[in-house]
């Protein structure tokens, strides 16, 4: 049933069981059963050798697979920095210190959409690190976790898919250098091409525009206006009664020796550590040459973060073992205490990613996002429809396979061709389309890895983030695709630009007005 329309089914089952429930590791259990099921046509032993293999791969696929195991350990290590700043009390200090300088919700906000847009070298590390340093000062001021998830996970990817100083774009130009392999019409570069993609990302642009207008005036809808309500009026920043990946459930004892290095320090050297080691294991992969493209090209990012992780673990715990000379509840046992706390905080969030990595490896084999991609590759479409067509299966492609990597990985070679044979124009639009269908779809969809890792980085319940945040992202969309119908019927960037830009003015204005109406009754 590979490449067929039955290799769809496990996907949906998984989504919306997870919608239904909000049980995430049952709903994808259930779906990863049923893609042993369906990949084995019903075959009961077989399907059980194949679950069991979809999870052996994790950990050991033709040898050692660090990369998931790096990002596993990357994750507990993330729990024992956690703990620790909270035991040495350098979450407290850091909040203390902020409230000083961060004078409202709003400057809370805003303050971590930049951060979120400042570090760009990678994905997964952008949604732990940002949610480390933000989410002391956005608790203080009463912000509710899904909304610091939302602008994690909206800061993430979105700058990321652009940066060409970054893990995304690194691997998208080596894709990219490939589709222009040997076609002599071409005038540009990779790189150039990459650049020139950039502001046809009309999904960045317009989710970017829309984070920092959310940051700046209170615009809340649906699920994400019932968090705010509880965060402002009653102080609940995320429901007690959920699990909620990376919150310390050990009582540390308060006391009031911490400072603010106790929490900026180990951060500080997480991010100088895992950068080194980008640019160190670039380096070596790319034979000793020292090129910045070459180097993020070849880079090892699981090993790199493993090593920040580990110099930033380190570094808290040896924080808090200087405090033992002047902080009587600093103890020998409380090192062990907070360890242990740490990793148990991530268990949660790492189970949740070995099933979507197990769910992941199936809808593979059943060669799910061949199948999709195929629906616009054999058909006969006018191409001027063709930029917005690609953006829409990107976004149902990561959405389904829960991978926005997987989705351009497959959709990119063959936008590619279908545009160098029949409209090379549109090439770069094509191409961008698929990019931000693939981010979009990643931002959807409740089994993407980086939508889990945007809400352990929050401590946001993982369905409360998916839930709040597929209205922002809709409307994200709506406006791109509008653009990419403007771009595949003109070919002007500019003027596809502009009507980007003159919807999201047009949105604004009326969410201003909203948001004015709401003020207005609730101070009379």
């Amino acid at each position: 049933m590979e490449n067929t329309i039955f290799s769809i089914l496990p996907p949906i089952i998984a989504i919306v069981m997870v919608l239904l429930t909000r049980r995430v590791l049952l709903s994808l259990g259930t779906g990863i059963v049923a893609a042993a099921v369906i990949l084995t046509w019903f075959a009961p032993i077989d399907a059980l050798q194949e679950l069991v293999k979809s999870f052996t791969i994790i950990f050991w696929d033709e040898g050692f697979n660090a990369y998931n195991v790096f990002i596993i350990l990357f994750l507990l290590l993330l729990g024992i920095i956690t703990a620790f700043v909270s035991l040495s009390g350098g979450s407290h200090a850091f909040a203390e210190w902020a409230s000083t300088r961060i004078k409202s919700r709003r400057g809370a906000k805003v303050l971590t959409v930049v951060l979120g847009i400042v570090i760009f070298i990678d994905d997964y590390f952008n949604a732990l690190a940002v949610g480390q340093v933000a989410r002391p000062i956005t608790d203080r001021y009463k912000v509710s976790r899904a909304k610091l998830a939302y602008f994690i996970d909206s800061t993430a990817a979105p700058v990321c898919v652009i940066s060409p100083v970054s893990s995304w774009g690194a691997a998208i130009i080596g894709i990219v250098a490939t589709i222009l392999a040997g076609q002599t019409f071409v005038e540009y570069s990779a790189l150039e091409a990459f650049l020139w993609m950039a502001p046809m990302n009309f999904y960045v642009v317009a989710s970017l525009a829309i984070v920092f207008f959310v940051a700046i005036r209170d615009v809340d809808f649906g699920e994400m206006k019932k968090h705010e309500v509880l965060a402002i009026t009653k102080g609940q920043l995320f429901d007690p009664k959920k699990t909620i990946p990376g919150e310390m459930k050990e009582e540390f004892p308060s006391h009031s020796y911490g400072h603010v290095r106790d929490l900026l320090l180990p951060i500080l050297l997480l991010i100088v550590g895992t950068v080194g080691a980008m640019i160190w294991t670039g380096y070596q992969n790319a034979g000793h040459v020292f090129d910045i493209w070459l180097i993020f090209e070849n880079t090892d990012v699981p090993a790199s973060l493993l090593a920040g992780g580990i110099l930033g673990a380190l570094t808290s715990i040896i924080l808090y073992v200087l405090q033992m000379k002047k902080n009587e509840t600093a103890t020998v046992g409380w090192i062990g205490k907070g360890i242990w706390a740490g990793l148990k905080s991530m268990i949660g969030a790492v189970l949740i990613l070995v099933f979507a990595w197990s769910l992941t490896s199936l809808i593979g084999s059943l060669e799910t996002g061949a199948y999709l991609a195929g629906v616009v590759s054999d058909g006969n479409i006018p191409t001027s429809i063709l930029p917005v067509l690609l953006f829409v299966l990107a976004g149902i492609m990561a959405f389904s396979t829960g991978t926005s990597w997987g989705s351009f990985g497959i959709l990119l070679p063959i936008a590619g061709t279908i545009m160098i044979e029949a409209e090379p124009s549109l090439l770069l639009p094509a191409l961008s389309a698929v990019l931000a269908g693939a981010v979009f779809g990643d931002h959807c969809s409740p089994i993407s890895d980086t939508t889990i890792l945007s809400s352990t980085g929050a401590g946001s319940n993982h369905m409360d983030h998916v839930l709040t945040q597929i209205p922002y992202a809709l409307t994200a969309a709506v406006i791109a695709a509008i653009g990419y119908i403007v771009i595949g019927l003109t070919g002007s960037l500019l003027l596809s630009l502009g009507t980007v830009a003159l919807v999201l003015a047009v949105l604004f204005i009326v969410w201003s007005r909203r948001t004015t109406i709401i003020e207005k009754q609730q101070n009379a």
